[in-house]
């Protein structure tokens, strides 16, 4: 009978601290929880952050991530929302923040705020197909945890910041699809850390690329859809890891049956260019998953074996004078 009075007068205890003492109950961080509500507020309290309400454990909340072992916000997700208004300044202060998302909400507006240089502890940055505007912002050589960074699907202009590289850890950068006008920064060739994936596609750029970014080996090149000029041939060589390149769409002219290609090399795309010469026989000895030449200025017999046969005309037609399979036998 003693034991059974102890036993429920220590249930009825803990029952009354764990409703007294938020502590015992909710994992939420209270400085983290505030500056949620203060995003959601800022928001107009959309239907898509319902979740977030102040009177549950935040860490439950969707779009977001707490940290198991100190219950700090460590990634805010929000995404494909009927989301409107600006990025709110309060999302710089969560200090803990990893990740930052928001991705398809085309009703967000405003430019990229600077309050974001505040997260310290950011590694990847995704603020995509939305309508953001201004600038690509200087400050984000602030935050030099970053791995990864999409601007991309935005209505972003001016210039590429030379500064991003010196991002040391940077594993992909994406400004494609935005309003970017001005020339490829010459400090791209001198990544000093990671050499990341530049997606540069889409946008207004202009010039030669920059003959510094021959200097390191880069794995994904996407400059396509732009104004770029000149010979880039440089970027290729039996020596580069290179696996990926997308320079379609663009003005360059160089001779290609003078460049060496790596044996890394899977997609190459060249289209809509002015380029010359012939197709290199060293290309059949390629893993090739996707080719195009077309729309250039190239000449001479396709080379025969590898990949070249598997793909269609498509890949080859609109040239001065290329011939052999798949297009028609050369006279």
């Amino acid at each position: 009978m003693k034991t059974s009075l102890v036993s429920i007068l220590s249930l009825s205890l803990l029952i009354f601290l764990s409703l007294s003492s938020p502590s015992l109950s909710d994992r939420c961080n209270p400085q983290d929880k505030k500056v949620l509500l203060e995003i959601k507020a800022a928001f107009n309290n959309p239907y898509h952050l319902a979740s977030w309400n102040p009177k549950t454990d935040c860490c439950d909340w969707y779009s977001l991530e707490c940290d198991l072992n100190t219950s700090r916000v460590i990634a805010l997700t929000i995404f494909s929302g009927n989301i409107s208004g600006q990025i709110p300044a309060a999302v710089g202060d969560l200090p803990f923040l990893k990740n930052l998302e928001f991705h398809k909400l085309t009703n967000l507006t405003g430019t990229i705020p600077s309050a974001i240089a505040k997260l310290k502890n950011l590694q990847e940055l995704t603020l995509s197909w939305t309508n953001l505007s201004g600038p690509v912002p200087t400050f984000l050589t602030q935050l030099t945890n970053l791995n990864f960074i999409d601007l991309s699907f935005n209505d972003l202009t001016g210039s590429i910041p030379p500064s991003l590289s010196q991002l040391t850890k940077l594993n992909a950068i994406h400004l494609d699809r935005n309003k970017l006008t001005g020339e490829i920064p010459e400090s791209f060739g001198k990544f000093t850390g990671n050499v990341p994936d530049l997606y540069l596609s889409h946008n207004q750029l202009t010039g030669a690329v920059p003959k510094s970014l021959g200097n390191l080996n880069f794995t994904v090149l996407d400059f396509s859809r732009n104004k770029l000029v000149g010979d880039i041939s440089f970027l290729f060589g039996t020596n580069k890891t290179i696996q990926i390149v997308n320079f379609s769409r663009n003005k360059f002219e160089f001779d290609l049956s003078k460049v060496k290609f790596p044996a890394s090399l899977t997609s190459l795309d060249l289209n809509h260019n002015n380029i010359t010469g012939t197709l290199p026989e060293g290309l059949t000895a390629l893993n090739f998953q996707y080719l195009n030449v077309s729309y250039n200025r190239l000449c001479g017999q396709i080379p025969v074996g590898g990949k070249l046969q598997s793909f269609d005309m498509y890949s080859y037609f609109h040239n001065r004078c290329l011939c052999g399979s798949p297009l028609p036998a050369c006279k």
